[in-house]
């Protein structure tokens, strides 16, 4: 069924691809259980500590490190593979439009407060690192492989454009919640925050689903599988640190996908 929307994989992306969505369905589950990838509200929490963890850097700097490879791919995938379809072209495009707006959020819009270890970073930097090597490789291993009879490339562009722009307003909308030299956590208002706690991860997961469509490898479809399940299982904790902190936040709100989870 799936080769009606996808390339046919060689024996290496299907293991990756494997590999990929085991390891981050179960840093979901792992979010659920509450033990947390140390940064932002969850940094401290459910940490089981270590010498790299002690080193500590600023968020800020150490949110910049960990998107810069995932950008740095893209850009170098215009040099390395420069005509090799509009299906690729705009694969690149997306991959350095996505990793760019992170960048810039990190410097410009995002409000941080505390800071990130050393083995976070290290962790979430190699997981961008390969993720966004292996989309643009394997991609590369179709060029002359017939398309799939079903196109989604179009779709994609649609829906990543809607993933982008409103993971970047709620963005925004986080960051307008602290004044210059506050710290402290709010209940986010505005936008689908209304529905669900975390649509910043919402709409995250349909701009990697736009890639998905995009690209309609094997590797990409486990990526993106595995980043929903990942960012569910950080919402529901997200949620449930919210309900914890908060005694008036909203009962009826949604961890990530409105009034169904």
């Amino acid at each position: 069924m799936l080769l009606k929307y996808l390339f046919p994989p060689s024996l290496f992306f299907t293991a990756t691809s494997l590999l990929t969505l085991a390891s981050m369905a179960n840093g979901g589950l792992a979010e659920v259980r509450g033990k947390h990838v140390q940064y932002s509200k969850f940094f401290g929490v459910g940490s089981q500590g270590s010498k790299a963890s002690q080193i500590m850097l600023p968020t800020r700097a150490a949110m910049v490190i960990v998107y810069t490879p995932g950008f740095l791919n893209g850009v170098a995938s215009f040099l390395l593979f420069p005509d090799e379809g509009f299906r690729f072209l705009l694969l690149k495009s997306a991959i350095t439009i996505h990793f760019s707006k992170r960048v810039f959020e990190a410097l410009f819009i995002h409000k941080y407060s505390g800071k990130m270890g050393l083995d976070t970073l290290i962790f979430i930097l190699v997981s961008y690192l390969v993720s966004t090597a292996s989309m643009i490789y394997s991609q590369h291993l179709t060029q002359g492989v017939p398309e799939p009879p079903i196109d989604l490339k179009y779709p994609g562009i649609v829906l990543f454009l809607i993933g982008v722009s409103g993971n970047f307003y709620h963005h925004y909308l986080l960051s307008k919640l602290r004044g210059k030299g506050d710290n402290e956590y709010k209940i986010p208002k505005g936008g689908f925050f209304a529905l669900v706690a975390c649509p910043h991860y919402l709409f995250e997961v349909l701009g990697f689903w736009g890639i998905t469509f995009i690209s309609q490898t094997l590797y990409t479809f486990s990526f993106t599988l595995g980043s929903t399940l990942y960012l569910m299982g950080r919402s529901y904790a997200t949620r449930k640190w919210y309900l914890s902190k908060f005694e008036d936040f909203p009962k009826g709100v949604k961890a990530m996908i409105p009034y169904i989870f």
